[in-house]
């Protein structure tokens, strides 16, 4: 939690100096940092089935696409706002979990997210 809202705070800090392509390619420059770290420390080798490295690709590819509109979004808007609406991401979760894996939503979940969409429209009033 500490790390994501650090993520956040620091993006609107970057988008307030530089345009946000340029925030977004220094971000993936850090991010590049940490995995060569990451994968020098833990002696990566891939292993795994190919459909899981395709998902994981495509989360890769999701995650960038974001990011690249997250640095738009903050660059233009207030940040408690575009954070706050941004981190209201697991409705997405549940939903696509509801439709395309079946998985059940109990009424506490339904009412999580009637509370999660009441926020959006709250915080962009």
């Amino acid at each position: 939690m500490v790390m994501w809202g650090l993520w956040g705070f620091f993006a609107k800090l970057a988008t307030n100096y530089i345009p946000p392509m340029d925030a977004y390619i220094f971000e993936i420059s850090g991010m590049l940092l940490v995995g060569i770290v990451t994968i020098s420390l833990l002696r990566f080798r891939p292993t795994g089935h190919p459909q899981g490295m395709l998902f994981a690709t495509l989360a890769g590819i999701v995650v960038g696409i974001g990011t690249i509109l997250f640095f738009f979004a903050v660059s233009r808007g207030r940040s408690s706002v575009v954070v706050t609406v941004t981190a209201l991401y697991p409705l997405v979760t549940l939903l696509l979990g509801f439709l395309f894996l079946q998985e059940p939503l109990t009424m506490k979940q339904l009412i999580g997210i009637g509370f999660a969409l009441l926020a959006i429209i709250l915080l962009s009033t």
